[in-house]
């Protein structure tokens, strides 16, 4: 075996127990196994990340394999290379000699190659009478061989974060085109909606997203973008709907008759704003023509909204993170004087709730339309403008209404808080 016993460096140079364990392993070499130098170097290549070695320094081991007379690494053959640094800087394109040293010093100290010096430090090897090697002085490649399924593991778990990586970067990609075509449509038919904001919001998310991202990152900003791309969808196929249901009102209206006259909105007061209050919070929705000027008409109203309940698709709750920097108030009601997950915020509301007068069946009515996240999102950013409110009850039932039909949104609310307070989006990284 060319590994022989265990060898330190020559000179100055320390021995460390990497090498020593690098030795034992080259040690365990069984006779009949072998590898592809070029396969395993390709692979070496692939996992470099993992191995902690450059570039370069795999420029100076491909100079050493190149040493190699065959392609096939074996003890058969011999696993010790002795060139001098000479004649690897010819191989290594130039490379300086004192630049050599250091990569071969990156090479020993990843565990890929082992030093096998002899007593003047020189490389080079003894022949016996037949001209064959006897015994050799250089570099011992044996590691490569005992290392193989380590690196072909190690490259192919490059391989596939590279994969995963191509993948949210493309599926980002396409989400951030759907997301601006649609806020784009919108505009430019002047829908019903706060698109300014809803626009604004998307580019704080865009710029939030760091050069060099992490996959986790990319998958945190992938999951936003696509809950902005849903909530958009959704309000454009409302509004959709309503058209088309404006335009049969003349025939149909004659025919329809409220059966519900027992309204359970008296429960609160009605909603009212008080002076000063921030526009933009409230998000008066921006609705037909026909169907403002029928508010009136409670039979209407209960069509519209039984048929947005059957048809509308669920709102889709936001990151906690920016529920949390829109509202902060919120944070003290939580266990502990502290939120950390979507329970310990639907807890807080709860208490808000009390507080602020809002019934139970209020906030029922509300979780079952919403959805209890997106509920308890509200019920924070009414916590949060509660000095321009005048009734949070009125206010919250009014707001469950909006959501029936498919009129309300609870990102251009968040993102009033967060501009109020002075800030944006926060970015990752």
């Amino acid at each position: 075996m060319e590994t022989g016993s265990v060898t330190t460096p020559f000179g100055q140079r320390p021995m460390t127990l990497g090498m020593l364990a690098s030795q034992k392993a080259a040690s365990e070499l069984q006779a009949d196994q072998s590898v592809d130098k070029w396969k395993i170097y390709r692979s070496l290549c692939a996992a470099k990340p993992l191995l902690g070695v450059t570039d370069r320094a795999l420029a100076v081991l491909n100079a050493l394999l190149s040493f190699y007379p065959k392609n096939v690494l074996s003890e058969e053959n011999g696993l010790v290379v002795f060139p001098s640094n000479e004649q690897l800087s010819l191989r290594s394109h130039g490379m300086a000699e004192q630049t050599i040293r250091r990569h071969l010093a990156v090479l020993v100290e990843a565990g890929l190659i082992i030093r096998k010096d002899s007593p003047n430090g020189k490389r080079y090897a003894r022949r016996a009478k037949e001209g064959e090697v006897a015994e050799a002085f250089g570099f011992s490649l044996a590691p490569l061989i005992v290392r193989a399924e380590e690196i072909e593991r190690l490259a192919s778990e490059v391989a596939a974060e590279r994969l995963h990586m191509q993948r949210l970067r493309e599926q980002l990609s396409l989400c951030r085109r759907d997301v601006a075509k649609l806020i784009e449509t919108a505009m430019e038919e002047q829908l019903a909606g706060d698109w300014e904001t809803t626009f604004a919001y998307f580019r704080e998310l865009v710029g939030s997203i760091p050069r060099t991202a992490t996959a986790e990152q990319l998958s945190t900003a992938l999951e936003t973008m696509e809950t902005l791309r849903d909530d958009i969808t959704s309000r454009l196929e409302t509004l959709l709907k309503a058209k088309k249901t404006d335009g049969n009102h003349d025939q149909n209206e004659r025919h329809i008759h409220n059966s519900n006259p027992d309204s359970t909105f008296d429960l609160e007061p009605a909603f009212e704003t008080k002076q000063g209050a921030n526009s933009e919070f409230m998000i008066e929705p921006k609705t037909v023509a026909s169907t403002r000027k029928q508010k009136s008409d409670a039979g209407r109203i209960a069509r519209v909204q039984s048929q947005a309940a059957n048809d509308r698709p669920d709102l889709k709750s936001f990151p906690l993170g920016l529920v949390l920097q829109a509202c902060p108030d919120m944070v003290s009601y939580g266990p502990g004087g502290s939120i950390a997950n979507w329970r310990e915020l639907m807890a807080a509301a709860v208490v808000v709730r009390g507080m602020l007068g809002v019934s139970e069946s209020a906030y029922e009515e509300a979780a079952a339309t919403m959805g209890p996240e997106n509920a308890a999102t509200v019920m924070a950013c009414i916590l949060e403008r509660g000095g321009h409110i005048n009734s949070a009850g009125g206010y919250l039932r009014d707001l469950t209404r909006r959501a029936e039909r498919g009129e309300f949104s609870i990102g251009p609310m968040l993102m009033s808080l967060v501009r109020a307070r002075g800030g944006g989006t926060r970015r990752a990284g």
